[in-house]
C-alpha cells in the first residue's frame, strides 16, 4: 500500500536534501511539509513532493539563489530550460570577464610608458549637474549614456546648451560582480534647477593628476592599467598626495576617448 506521508528524515534522504536544507526550504516556502503534527512538531511530506524536492536540490547545486529557485521550480520544463540557458549564458560572460581580470592581474604593476605620460593641471571651481547609480561593469556604459543624455537634455531645456565634458566619478570599486556608486556629472554655466534624480553640486578648485587613456586601454580590464599608472606616479612622488576618488573625463586630451584623473594635493 502506498504510504500517505514520509517522515522528514525519510523524505530528505529520498529527495537528497539534508535536514537543515528541508527546514530552510520550508521556512522560505519552497517546499512546505504536507502535514505537521501539532503536538510534537514533527514534519511529514507526501511522496508526491519528491520530484519537486529533487528539482530544488539540482537547482541549488547550480549555485542559484533561493529567491530564483522558487519561480524556476514552478515553471514548465520547457520554460525552465529556456530560463536556465539564459542564466548560463550570463554566467559564461561573467566568467570570461573574471578571466580577463585574472590576466590583467598577471601583468599587475604600472607600465613605465604610461607612468611617464602622467601630468598635472589645475581645475577651476565649477558647478555640475549630476546623477548617481549603483552599477557593476556590465551596466556601467548604459548608466553613463542614459545619465549623460538626461543631464544634457535638462540643461538644454533650461537654456544652457549642452554643458561641458562628461565627468564620471567612481566612489568605490566597480567590477563585473561588484556594484559601486558611480556619479555622472556635466559642468555648466548659469542657473538650473534640480529635477527628478538630477542634483547640483559644486566641484571646488583643485589640482588633478591625469592620464589620457591610450588606444586599446579604454575598456575593462586593460583600463585598470591606466589607473595603476596614475597611482604608481602619485605613490612615488613625495610632493603629491591623492585626496579623492578617481574620475574619468570624456572627451579626453588630444585624441583620447577619455582621461583618467585623481584630485591631488601638491606640496
Amino acid at each position: 500500500m502506498e504510504r500517505k506521508y514520509l517522515r522528514a528524515g525519510e523524505f530528505g534522504a529520498a529527495g537528497r536534501l539534508s535536514p537543515k536544507a528541508l527546514r530552510l526550504y520550508a521556512e522560505q516556502g519552497l517546499l512546505v511539509p504536507a502535514s505537521v503534527d501539532p503536538a510534537t512538531g514533527y514534519r511529514y511530506y507526501s511522496p508526491d513532493q519528491l520530484p519537486r524536492a529533487r528539482l530544488i536540490a539540482r537547482l541549488r547545486r547550480l549555485g542559484l539563489p533561493l529567491a530564483r529557485i522558487g519561480p524556476l521550480a514552478d515553471l514548465t520544463p520547457e520554460a525552465r530550460a529556456l530560463e536556465l540557458r539564459g542564466w548560463l549564458a550570463a554566467q559564461r560572460s561573467l566568467l570570461d570577464q573574471r578571466a580577463a581580470v585574472v590576466e590583467a592581474l598577471r601583468w599587475s604593476g604600472a607600465e613605465s610608458g604610461l607612468v611617464d605620460a602622467v601630468q598635472l593641471r589645475d581645475v577651476p571651481a565649477t558647478k555640475v549637474l549630476c546623477r548617481s547609480r549603483q552599477v557593476d561593469t556590465t551596466a556601467l556604459d548604459h548608466a553613463i549614456r542614459t545619465a549623460e543624455r538626461a543631464i544634457r537634455e535638462h540643461l538644454r531645456s533650461s537654456g544652457l546648451g549642452d554643458g561641458g565634458p562628461t565627468l564620471v566619478y567612481f566612489q568605490d570599486l566597480v567590477t563585473p560582480d561588484s556594484e559601486g556608486p558611480v556619479e555622472v556629472a556635466v559642468p555648466y554655466d548659469g542657473s538650473v534647477e534640480p529635477a527628478g534624480d538630477l542634483y547640483i553640486r559644486l566641484v571646488p578648485a583643485h589640482t588633478e593628476a591625469y592620464l589620457p587613456a591610450p588606444a586599446g586601454y579604454e575598456d575593462f580590464p586593460l583600463v585598470l592599467r591606466v589607473y595603476d599608472a596614475l597611482e604608481a606616479w602619485t605613490d612615488t612622488r613625495p610632493d603629491v598626495t591623492c585626496v579623492g576618488h578617481p574620475y574619468e573625463i570624456c572627451p579626453g586630451t588630444g585624441a583620447a576617448r577619455f582621461d583618467v584623473a585623481y584630485p591631488v594635493d601638491v606640496a
